[in-house]
């Protein structure tokens, strides 16, 4: 299993859009901070099909500190937590080659949606 950088992700965009790197990078940059700006406000978010990121609190409780056994007050805090949505369940749980064939299928979809067809021409 690989792991995909932000760099790597705006790459494949870029490739498969037919976009400049520098336009698809602002893109995808002002997506993120957008995303971080609405989950700070409190609001959820929801990405049909690909899942739903919304803030939970946390309650207060006691911990224990493993090293010493003392317990330590945990205060309440915000957190982020995310939904997997339908087709993203559904990818995860394919087979490879059902994988690649969604893929080509969402490549086809981004060809279309883009007036650039899926091989970048």
């Amino acid at each position: 299993m690989a792991t995909i950088t932000k760099k790597e992700l705006i790459d494949q965009i870029a490739v498969a859009t037919n976009v400049k790197r520098v336009v698809v990078k602002k893109i995808v940059q002002s997506f993120l901070d957008t995303i971080i700006v609405e989950l700070g406000k409190g609001n959820r978010l929801e990405f049909r099909d690909f899942g739903v990121f919304e803030v939970k609190q946390r309650r207060a409780r006691m911990a224990q500190n493993p090293k010493t056994l003392d317990r330590v007050h945990v205060p309440p805090k915000r957190t982020v937590k995310f939904k997997v949505g339908r087709l993203m369940k559904q990818t995860l749980t394919e087979s490879a080659a059902e994988v690649e064939d969604a893929t080509a299928k969402a490549k086809a979809a981004v060809a279309k949606a883009t007036g650039v067809s899926a091989d970048g021409h």
